[in-house]
């Protein structure tokens, strides 16, 4: 869910501006999943912008204190949300912790790195959100832990209904800077595509992992 409409405007522009997000309907992309695709998202390229990842930061400490309140820590997704997750967490004055996608082989065998005491209110902030199987993965292996986790604050969504599906079943709610919707709103008011291409963009979400174009 996108909180404010004008936020998730700003930073679908940043993302396109910063090329975070890239948009080529002719020559697709292709995932590490196989899946070919119109599109590809690497919000990392954002902790190499300041005033972006200033915005970026400053826009998701707001949503974690009028969603949560007060949390006690801050969780990044790894690897692609160490970064902002930290940044928010020093932001809000805040510990910070961040959750591998599975335990380490060797030294303390830690999957989740950092101080997380049982009974913690954490918020789990997330870079981008696909299918949510491994932000979720994350958000299991803090409830193990023994955290209160209040919810996920992520920057961008492809909208995907698994996603929700998955979030649904998990009962954790989602919140994003921005959203597929409102990147193709900003793609086509600026001219970063025609009609046609996100029309071809459009349909590639109805079905992406059978998509050809």
């Amino acid at each position: 869910m996108v909180l404010d409409k004008e936020t998730a405007r700003k930073t679908a522009e940043l993302l396109l501006q910063i090329k975070a997000i890239k948009l080529d309907p002719q020559q697709p992309f292709t995932w590490a999943s196989g899946w070919r695709s119109p599109i590809y998202c690497d919000n990392r390229i954002i902790l190499s912008y300041p005033q972006v990842r200033n915005f970026v930061r400053s826009s998701m400490a707001k949503q974690v204190e009028e969603l949560y309140g007060k949390a006690d820590v801050i969780a990044g997704v790894a690897t692609g949300a160490i970064g902002i997750g930290m940044l928010v967490a020093e932001y809000l004055n805040l510990p910070f912790a961040y959750v591998r996608p599975e335990a380490k082989k060797h030294g303390r065998q830690n999957q989740i790195e950092g101080k997380v005491d049982s009974g913690a209110r954490v918020v789990v902030i997330e870079d981008l959100i696909s299918t949510g199987q491994s932000s979720l993965n994350a958000v299991t292996a803090l409830k193990e832990a023994g955290a209160q986790v209040k919810g996920m604050i992520a920057i961008f969504t492809y909208g995907f209904s698994v996603a929700e599906t998955n979030f649904g079943q998990h009962q954790i709610e989602l919140h994003t800077l921005s959203n597929y919707d409102h990147l193709l709103e900003v793609a086509l008011k600026t001219n970063y595509i025609n009609q046609a291409e996100a029309d071809i963009l459009k349909d590639w979400r109805r079905d992406p992992a059978n998509w050809k174009i």
